[in-house]
């Protein structure tokens, strides 16, 4: 899961269109693609997670997020 630098899911939905802001957080090598769809967790994926979302990348921008 990565962790997307964004304050809150309402902020990270207004950057459909954008690149991803993230924190990679997996041991086992890179979980970003910039064509596909994965969960994201913010604000913090460490300590503060209090929001989860699904997004879906094409291109390497943002093309929507659940």
């Amino acid at each position: 899961m990565l962790g997307a630098k964004y304050a809150t899911k309402k902020e990270l939905k207004a950057q459909v269109g954008q690149s991803l802001r993230y924190v990679e957080t997996s041991m086992f090598g890179p979980e970003y693609t910039p064509d596909g769809k994965f969960v994201v967790v913010g604000p913090d994926p460490y300590t503060n997670r209090k929001w989860y979302a699904e997004v879906v990348m094409e291109g390497g921008k943002i093309k929507s997020v659940k």
